[in-house]
């Protein structure tokens, strides 16, 4: 007969170690090249953006119902009041200290590396080939990852949603964008509160105003935070008291999953060649070489050195 083939030999423990690595390595590219493709690679002054001037926002509410007509959405009393699945802008009522009240308008912010699509394992939440943030249900595991993930709270579940629930958000209008023309809640503004463009002109818009007003904080929200988001914020109030994060990191969020992930097939590599020789070791410690099976034996016999022993009465040889 034949020797065994080459997929039946027995793998020698180089062999192990080594597959092993290899195959860490390949998961960790593999999870990078995903977290990699979040992004489209427009340069972060052209992204579609909308600055807010909380300063000029009268609180009339036209943005949230222009976004519900624009989206075919029917909340309820509740659902007004607030995010939510049917609520995707919200016009907030800030009471200050004095007396005084700012009106502040929520929605998602669009970051510019979003912790939500890079949470996502199936890319249900991911980046347009336009900026913003869209998403795909037909992709949707409901596992609420984006969630979690999402360092201002915006997703919201259909929870009451039968057997096919999803996440809803603000999509900014993703397909008037496409056909060239500006969100529903910006081209609603009475006050001109809303101004849509392109995130670098806004930036340039948005320190221009500060610059020229002193009562306006100096601060652009958005500018830094989580990253850098799409929705930019200026305000004669701090930003603190309208309620907003400010422990929020500079740093954008998925960059911290690339830092660890980059050093994966080190750390995993490290550890198959380590722990594989302190297993050598203490087996010779302890003369338990001959309890290892055959595929962690030290060579695998090549199979035409194979040949049938007549003599089964000889020991093994040293």
């Amino acid at each position: 007969m034949s020797g065994p083939t080459d997929s039946a030999r027995p793998l020698t423990r180089r062999q192990f170690l080594r597959l092993s690595a290899a195959a860490a390595g390949a998961a960790a590219a593999a999870a990078m090249a995903g977290a990699a493709s979040a992004s489209t690679g427009i340069p972060r002054d052209a992204v579609p953006g909308m600055l807010i001037d909380i300063s000029r926002c009268a609180g009339c509410g036209a943005c949230q119902r222009a976004c519900g007509a624009a989206n075919r959405l029917h909340p309820s009393t509740e659902q007004q009041q607030g995010l939510s699945t049917e609520s995707l802008t919200f016009v907030q009522r800030v009471s200050l200290e004095g007396g005084d009240t700012r009106w502040v308008k929520r929605q998602c912010m669009h970051c510019i590396d979003a912790a939500c699509a890079s949470a996502c394992p199936v890319s249900a939440l991911h980046q347009t080939a336009e900026g913003p943030i869209g998403y795909r249900a037909e992709r949707c595991l409901g596992c609420r990852y984006c969630m979690v993930s999402c360092p201002f709270g915006v997703p919201r579940f259909e929870w009451q949603k039968g057997l096919t629930p999803e996440i809803r958000k603000c999509m900014f209008c993703i397909e008037r964008l496409r056909a060239g023309e500006t969100p529903a809640c910006a081209a609603a503004c009475p006050a001109g509160a809303l101004k849509f463009g392109a995130r670098g002109s806004l930036l340039q818009e948005a320190h221009s105003r500060i610059a020229a007003n002193s009562s306006l904080v100096d601060h652009v929200y958005g500018e830094q935070e989580a990253g850098g988001t799409a929705m930019l914020y200026i305000s004669d109030v701090p930003f603190e008291q309208l309620g907003f994060r400010t422990d929020v990191t500079r740093q954008a969020l998925p960059s911290y999953t690339w830092q660890v992930m980059s050093k994966l097939p080190m750390v995993v590599g490290g550890l198959a060649v380590v722990l594989g020789g302190a297993s050598v070791i203490s087996r010779r410690r302890n003369g338990s070489h001959h309890d290892e099976p055959d595929w962690m034996r030290a060579e695998a016999v090549p199979a035409d050195a194979q040949t049938p022993h007549a003599d089964t009465g000889s020991g093994k040889g040293a």
